[in-house]
């Protein structure tokens, strides 16, 4: 191929042919310039890797406004130089063009990891934030070059939704985990970034709330649903796991409701003890239930349970007169009523299947009547 002293004047002078034809300055080996029979004139480099002696060519770019002369010499003099460092800019701009990026790597975190690993409710959750708010601001990113900044940045445009932004920051932070354990990158960039205060929500029902509930669960029309929530309030089980119940789940005769691990939120089997009133009711539920239906709660589809139960919910709570109180809050409720009637808080984390003990110090405050008697032990010595 022809060589020649390649400047500005040069290049535009070039003639073009019926094919391709690259001219090689003469001054820096390995820089040229490509002329296409329409004229247009390309900047390339060419190279051989020292490692594998594989002759390697990379386009720099068109001449024009936006590509001088002088800009290609110099990106070429830079290419050239990391070449006898040892580099190897054709495959390294190959890697970047094919490295995964963040949707790549949510794609890779659902199938990987979170619908095999994580209950279907959690999937949900994790599928939404994705589609919400991590794609639309990172999806089309390199996993490799997402900083601490651009997590941080994130992270505090949800901060009017503190525990929305804190779950985005936790599924951030798992997937980039995950990563780096994959070879995608070498750090977390969500790790050190502090979460946002949450408020825990402290509402259950008193007596008379409670009382309120009942009747207005015994006047609604539809009582299959009032009987996900009646055992919901007799076990403190998360609504999923009663809708999902199926009766070979339960020992009616021994009182014991098993759960299996794919249905609990701790992914292992528990045995939770029934009492009389919940054996009753679910006695009451088997005996009108269809013959070949092993759920508690079929759906419209008898091989599916209840999918929600929002409208029957806000109907019976505005029957009952309460505010502010959703049916997750039941499980609060029957906490509160367990721990205020002397029991410990170790029995009442093992009956809401809690396994750290953190979680069931919330109710701590209801049980202060044996510490107020052991306190007026001394007071009354004082006393007399």
């Amino acid at each position: 191929m022809p060589s020649r002293r390649l400047t500005k004047s040069t290049v535009e002078s070039l003639p073009a042919g019926d094919i391709d034809v690259i001219y090689w300055d003469t001054v820096l080996p390995g820089f040229g310039v490509r002329v296409k029979p329409n004229a247009t004139r390309s900047y390339v480099v060419q190279y051989r890797n020292r490692q594998t002696g594989r002759s390697r060519r990379k386009t720099i770019g068109r001449h024009g406004p936006l590509m001088t002369f002088s800009q290609a010499k110099e990106i070429a003099r830079g290419l050239l130089s990391d070449v006898v460092r040892g580099k190897d800019p054709v495959a390294e701009g190959k890697a970047y063009k094919e490295a995964p990026t963040v949707a790549d790597l949510a794609d890779q975190y659902l199938s990987n990891h979170a619908i095999p690993k994580k209950r279907r409710k959690s999937v949900t959750n994790d599928e939404a934030a994705l589609r919400r708010f991590i794609l639309p601001k990172l999806g089309s990113r390199k996993v490799a070059e997402i900083t601490g900044r651009d997590i941080q940045q994130l992270h505090t445009s949800l901060r009017k939704t503190p525990y929305l932004a804190n779950r985005t920051l936790a599924l951030l932070s798992t997937m980039f985990e995950l990563s780096v354990r994959w070879g995608y990158r070498s750090n977390n960039p969500a790790k050190g970034i502090v979460k946002f205060h949450e408020e825990k929500r402290d509402r259950w029902l008193s007596d008379d709330e409670l009382e309120r509930l009942l009747k207005a669960l015994e006047e609604h029309p539809n009582q299959v649903a009032a009987n996900a929530i009646r055992l919901q309030l007799l076990t403190g089980a998360r609504i999923g796991e009663v809708l999902s119940a199926r009766w070979g789940n339960f020992d009616l005769d021994r009182g014991v409701w098993t759960k299996p691990s794919h249905h609990t939120k701790q992914k292992r089997t528990e045995h939770l003890p029934l009492s009389s009133a919940a054996v009753e009711l679910l006695r009451g539920m088997r005996d009108g239930a269809e013959d070949r239906c092993a759920l508690l709660f079929p759906g419209r589809k008898s091989d599916k349970p209840i999918a929600d139960l929002k409208r029957f919910w806000k109907s019976v709570t505005t029957s009952a007169g309460l505010e502010d109180y959703r049916i997750h809050d039941n499980r609060h409720t029957h906490a509160s009523h367990l721990v205020s009637s002397g029991m410990s808080l170790a029995i009442v984390g093992r009956l809401l299947g809690h396994t750290n003990p953190i979680t069931t110090q919330r109710y701590a405050h209801l049980a202060d009547d044996p510490l107020r008697e052991a306190a007026e032990v001394f007071g009354k010595k004082m006393s007399e």
